[in-house]
């Protein structure tokens, strides 16, 4: 297990982290997503922390905050050494009927902090992320907020999930203007089926420097290796009770096709090789796993071992590369002279 720089912080991360969308239940989505139970999560749990892994994300609104509580029993009741793990959590959805217990406001943050520390049983999140953009809320009103959670020691870093590159820049820069806590991370959706963060996101991460908390690195299971054109998975699976998140089938279909072939030449599984590819992405800090037996968090943690070649990459690369877009191809045309210039200078070429 490798271990990560988070963001620009000096904290290190497993390149694989532990999600527990699938802790807990309870009605609707969550139900579908998953319904582990106290004892099934704890087993997860040692299982990932026997491996490695030292990084744990969650959510106040998973299985309406029983994911947050059945996590933090499961490190109490394993007695895992505070230091020894990494733990996130997100506030944003809503959490009763009430009109302020959503969203991104200071009112809603400040009341979610408390109560996801008491369902954790903690006395500080390391890192807190605000969960999804809230167009009702001024950015600065968000940033501020999480400053002084950061300020009165509830909260060590701050991230954000599922916001657009001009949005997070927006906050970066009202953080700098008035030394406010950053955000060091964005939680974001990537895989072979969608890259589509790699247009605007990806480039901003690496100018910026935060770091890349994949979720659903399986595409909501469809690149499991349980479908493909020929097989739909089986009945009640994830993807045919929860179709989510929304793809296009026949790419997706091609690069299963091709990451098929590889897997078999490797002798590992199709999700191994889609997890792997995540992981040799230079963007990509920790890809969160989530899991409903020890078996499937066993093979996802096998993918750290796999190794793809330069062939294999270029392989995956062109079976899932995105359709070009404006201003990207237009970017790629102007700039090429300039970083052709800037690259023979780093080796050295330009006299």
């Amino acid at each position: 297990m490798r271990y990560n720089q988070l963001g620009r912080t000096g904290l290190f991360v497993s390149e694989l982290c532990l999600g527990t969308m699938t802790f807990g239940g309870g009605e609707g989505i969550w139900r579908q997503i998953g319904d582990l139970q106290q004892a099934d999560a704890e087993r997860l749990v040692g299982r990932a922390l026997d491996a490695g892994i030292n990084f744990i994300d969650t959510a106040d609104v998973y299985a309406q905050g029983l994911s947050e509580q059945i996590t933090g029993l499961a490190l109490r009741n394993l007695k895992v050494p505070r230091d020894q793990v990494v733990v996130a959590t997100k506030v944003f959805g809503a959490t009763t009927e009430s009109a302020n217990t959503r969203g991104a406001s200071r009112y809603h943050i400040m009341d979610g902090i408390k109560a996801s520390l008491k369902r954790l049983q903690l006395d500080h999140i390391d890192l807190y992320q605000i969960h999804g953009f809230d167009p009702a809320t001024p950015i600065e009103e968000t940033v501020r907020a999480l400053d002084t959670l950061v300020q009165h020691g509830h909260v060590r870093y701050v991230g954000v999930s599922n916001w657009a590159a001009w949005q997070i820049v927006k906050a970066l820069g009202i953080a700098e203007r008035q030394g406010l806590a950053r955000f060091e991370t964005l939680q974001a959706y990537y895989t072979l089926a969608g890259r589509d963060l790699e247009r605007e996101l990806v480039p901003m991460l690496h100018s910026e420097g935060l770091g890349l908390m994949v979720w659903s690195p399986l595409a909501g299971g469809l690149l499991s290796g349980k479908y493909g054109r020929e097989q739909q998975g089986e009945s009640g699976s994830r993807r045919n009770t929860f179709d989510f998140p929304p793809v296009n089938r026949e790419r997706a279909y091609d690069c299963i096709d091709t990451m098929r072939g590889i897997a078999e030449a490797k002798g590992v599984s199709v999700a191994q090789i889609a997890l792997a590819w995540l992981l040799h992405q230079r963007a990509v800090t920790t890809v969160i796993v989530g899991a409903k037996k020890v078996e499937q968090l066993d093979d996802n943690i096998a993918a750290t071992k796999v190794e793809l070649s330069a062939d294999e990459l270029a392989k995956l690369d062109a079976v899932s590369a995105l359709p070009s877009e404006y201003p990207g191809w237009m970017l790629e045309r102007q700039c090429e002279p300039r970083r052709n210039q800037l690259e023979q200078s780093r080796r050295g070429l330009v006299k």
